[in-house]
């Protein structure tokens, strides 16, 4: 028997999350049977859709869930040995019993000198995110211009790399100066502070006063607003995230630029990375060969302590990180 530690949803968010809406709880895990693994998670991930996800798919007392990258400790299975470690949507859980399904073994050639908590990041499902998001929906040509916002995070910081990677001009905005110093480090062609700038619409007009072709969108709300008129015909837009609206009580209601829309023929689509799960083997391959190569970088915001989950959450709808951020178990 092994003592496993989790993190429930102790009531439903009103508004921003608290302490009191978590409740650790303490279980005695069985012995795993034939077919099943015991695993110890390693690095945890908390990520923005958690927190409307929660809204729509929980329900209180259940665990909050998420992905982790873990190690085998038992297996009766044998595609995942003992030592092995996996990519599994465990939840907030030191330790789980499982029959496999729905585990992704870190892929075998993995580099000893690259951290197995990329594997939650930049090569995981926010590298994925960014990938897909330029390839699969926005079809982001050389010499194209993008937007990115909340371009200092897991998802936008990669997006950025990767378009300036095909040859393209990329605009990011970000919510301090030092993410917009991170952001510029990477490459970014224009960086701006969205908290501190007089006018966003300005803002965007000087960064790029050519328009934008590809506008890769994380936030939502006043910022989709104000950029939506500076697409330029047949702009395409890859709803990714709509940060801006996850702690509202109420959902955000206004005007929406419906004539820009038809006017500029503009393409809007919502999507996520599990659709094109076929290619992640290969996409994979990809992200990690441009880490190795350095064309691609990739920052952590770590929280050390599995006891400190709903704080690296919170931190995380707060915008403290820079980069992806994880918790080491």
């Amino acid at each position: 028997m092994v003592q496993a530690k989790a993190w429930v949803l102790a009531k439903h968010f009103d508004g921003f999350p608290k302490n009191s809406n978590f409740e650790l709880k303490v279980e005695e895990l069985p012995s795993p049977k034939d077919g099943e693994v015991l695993l110890e998670a390693v690095f945890l991930s908390v990520d923005p859709y958690m927190r409307p996800f929660s809204r729509v798919h929980m329900k209180e007392g259940d665990v909050m869930i998420g992905s982790q990258v873990a190690k085998v400790i038992q297996s009766k299975n044998p595609a995942f040995p003992v030592g092995s470690h996996v990519v599994g949507n465990c939840g907030w859980r030191t330790h789980t019993v499982c029959n496999g399904k729905g585990l992704s073994p870190i892929m075998p050639d993995w580099p000893q000198d690259v951290s197995l908590s990329l594997a939650l990041g930049a090569i995981g499902m926010p590298g994925l995110t960014a990938l897909y998001g330029i390839e699969e929906v926005l079809d982001l040509k050389k010499g194209e211009t993008l937007l990115v916002n909340a371009a200092a995070g897991a998802v936008g910081s990669v997006v950025g790399q990767i378009a300036k990677i095909k040859g393209c001009k990329v605009v990011g905005s970000a919510g301090s100066d030092a993410k917009v110093a991170f952001i510029k480090e990477l490459g970014f062609d224009e960086a701006f502070n969205y908290k501190t700038v007089g006018s966003l619409e300005e803002a965007l007009k000087k960064a790029s006063p050519g328009g934008y072709d590809c506008f890769f969108e994380n936030v939502g709300g006043p910022f989709s607003t104000a950029a939506l008129p500076l697409m330029n015909n047949f702009g395409r837009i890859a709803v990714c995230g709509g940060v801006a609206t996850y702690n509202d009580t109420t959902p955000q209601t206004g005007p929406y630029p419906h004539l820009t829309m038809i006017f500029k023929q503009l393409k809007m689509e919502g999507f996520m990375q599990t659709r094109w799960e076929h290619k992640n083997p290969e996409s994979l391959k990809r992200l990690m060969g441009w880490l190795k190569e350095g064309k691609l970088q990739s920052r952590e915001h770590v929280t050390k302590g599995f006891e400190n989950m709903p704080a690296a959450f919170m931190g995380l709808l707060k915008g403290e990180n820079i980069g992806k951020a994880v918790v080491a178990a």
